[in-house]
């Protein structure tokens, strides 16, 4: 899970800064994310897949498919 918030943050070319601001947190705070270092909250997890536009599964690590369903 804290590779692939990494890979999507840099696949959609944004600084952690950046998406420390989207979530309002501080840039640390996500760095940790990344890093395994601190668990993603929920909230945060449902924000990061709605930047991104990608499934909390996919996320997760659940599954491959980043394709949200509803």
């Amino acid at each position: 899970m804290y590779r692939r918030i990494r890979d999507l943050r840099e696949d959609h070319d944004y600084k952690q800064r950046q998406v420390a601001e989207y979530l309002h947190c501080s840039q640390q705070v996500y760095s940790n994310y990344e890093l395994g270092q601190r668990d993603i909250p929920t909230e945060v997890l449902i924000r990061l897949s709605q930047l991104y536009e990608v499934s909390v599964d996919y996320i997760l690590g659940l599954t491959a498919n980043p394709k949200r369903n509803f």
